[in-house]
Order: structure tokens, then C-alpha cells, then sequence
């Protein structure tokens, strides 16, 4: 029965990708506010990371916040049937790359391509591997966490990898990881999520202490690797996304593994604050507190 319900997840995502664009963004949006109105966890997580991180916001400002939040979300879950599925040609038709950082220069050297979960990080990424094989004749390594679904796996490792990238999964990555960077190939990692205490540490979020992962700052001190910001930003009126590629931090690695850490949650910040409803506020940022602090969800 889960097989069954897995292909035909796949067969409406497939369908999602040979529609046209702006109907697929609309339909997310309105089912992300219907689901927005029935009453479950999810969204007392996305309220609870509101209210914690924006305490300045009254309940009607937060309550207004995570409808949005709903709206968008369910809006890039139904994109990803074009992103995920659809041609090359659509990619490049609904993602722009500003590439300011030079990546052609940079191929060759050990780079690290570091963001966070705006709405439009799937469709960034996939663009990217196509802009990175234009210009630099690769695709570049990209960093995925393996889902428990087989089957569904097989077709999400095919679905951001068509375009040739070198897709490593998070559980066992650390030599593929090092091997891809001595290659001088980009990599992309998502930074931005609590994954537990092992190669984390707490440092601020929007003024709240958040478990983050600290690999960036300690592959780049192993390797060299020069670290490049990047993230995806929303279009107006359903033109898509635009992916804003960022010179490469200067001064990177810093004085310790903790302030590198803290400039990245630094970076992300910047790049959610024009924009706070674009973010995954549906995943347990904080779900690791520090000792003696209270559990939030």
C-alpha cells in the first residue's frame, strides 16, 4: 500500500510539472491556506518559532504570519513537481542566476556553497547544477538527507541529480564530501537545520540559542575551501525565483569555529528578514535546548 501511495505521489508531482507555472503556485498557495485552518502540531510549531524569534509581533500579526508561512510552503511543495520533473528549459525559464561571486574563477578550488530553507531552495539548487555544467562543464556535489522510503528516494536523488550532479547522501558523506572538494567542484550545503548535538553547537538565531550545525567553518579549515553565501528569492506576480550567488566571505575562516558559526546564522538572517514568510518556520528549529532551558514544542 505505501508503494502504491509513493507512485502515485510521483505520478501527480509528474502531472504538476507539465502545468503552467503560475496555475501550479496559485494551487499550492490556496491548499497551503486551507490546511492552514484545521487545527494541527505543525502549525503550533510555526507559531511557537514566530513568536519566539519575532517577540515584538502581536498574536494577530503572528497569526497572519503562519498563514502565510502555510501558503508558501505548500506553494514550493507543489512547484517541486515542475522542479522536480519538468525540463531544462522550464528551469530556466522560472529561476534567474545572479551570480556575483564568480564561480567560473572559483572551479577548481575547494568552495563551499552554503544556504538555508527559504521556499525557493529546492528550485535554486536544481538551477544551480545546471548553471555550474554551463559555465564550469560540471555539475557540482550537493548534500541530501536519505529518506526512509525507498522508493521515494530513488526518485528524489534522481529528481535534483538529473542535471549531473554528484548527489551525497547525509549519512555517509564525509569522504565524499572531502573527495568532492579536493576535486574543486562546488558544493552545496543546506546549514540551517537542527540535526542534534554531533558536530553542533548553540549560537544565536534571531536572538534565540539554536543547536547549528558547525561543519562549514571546520571544512574550510581542512580544506581550504573558500565559502560562498547563496540563497533564492521569490519573484512577484508568480514570476518565479532568482538565485542570488554572493561573493565569498572574506576573512573565512575566522578567529574560532564558534564566531564562523554565528556569521553563517548571521547570513541567514539577512537573507529571511526581507522576507520572514519564506521560511521553513515548520521545522523544529529549536527542538535542542541548552541545559536548564525548557522545552518549546
Amino acid at each position: 500500500m505505501s508503494r502504491l501511495f509513493t507512485w502515485l505521489g510521483i505520478a501527480f508531482l509528474t502531472l504538476l510539472g507539465k502545468l503552467p507555472y503560475p496555475l501550479v503556485a496559485r494551487f499550492g498557495e490556496g491548499l497551503g491556506g486551507l490546511l492552514h485552518k484545521l487545527p494541527h502540531g505543525r502549525r503550533k510549531v510555526v507559531e511557537a518559532n514566530l513568536r519566539l524569534c519575532f517577540p515584538d509581533k502581536t498574536e494577530a500579526e503572528i497569526a497572519a504570519m503562519s498563514r502565510d508561512v502555510f501558503r508558501n510552503i505548500f506553494r514550493s511543495f507543489a512547484e517541486r513537481g515542475i522542479f522536480w520533473t519538468g525540463s531544462e528549459a522550464q528551469m530556466r525559464r522560472w529561476v534567474q542566476i545572479d551570480d556575483q561571486a564568480d564561480l567560473v574563477a572559483l572551479d577548481g578550488t575547494p568552495h563551499i556553497l552554503v544556504t538555508m530553507h527559504l521556499s525557493g531552495v529546492e528550485a535554486g539548487a536544481i538551477r544551480l547544477t545546471i548553471h555550474l555544467r554551463d559555465h564550469v562543464g560540471r555539475s557540482g556535489a550537493s548534500l541530501y538527507t536519505k529518506q526512509k522510503n525507498a522508493l521515494f528516494d530513488d526518485f528524489l536523488k534522481h529528481a535534483r541529480g538529473r542535471f549531473g550532479a554528484n548527489m551525497i547522501s547525509r549519512n555517509d558523506s564525509a569522504r565524499e564530501i572531502l573527495r568532492s572538494l579536493k576535486k574543486g567542484e562546488a558544493l552545496q550545503l543546506i546549514s540551517d537545520m537542527d540535526f542534534g548535538e554531533r558536530d553542533s553547537e548553540f549560537v544565536p538565531f534571531f536572538g534565540v540559542e539554536a543547536l547549528t550545525l558547525n561543519v562549514v567553518s571546520r571544512l574550510a579549515r581542512l580544506t581550504g575551501a573558500k565559502v560562498v553565501p547563496i540563497y533564492t528569492e521569490m519573484l512577484p506576480d508568480y514570476q518565479g525565483y532568482v538565485l542570488h550567488i554572493l561573493p565569498a566571505w572574506e576573512n573565512y575562516p575566522g578567529a574560532s569555529v564558534t564566531e564562523d558559526t554565528r556569521r553563517m546564522n548571521a547570513f541567514f538572517e539577512d537573507a529571511i528578514r526581507p522576507r520572514v514568510t519564506e521560511y521553513y518556520w515548520v521545522h523544529k528549529r529549536f527542538k535542542h535546548r541548552p541545559e536548564g532551558e525548557p522545552e518549546i514544542y
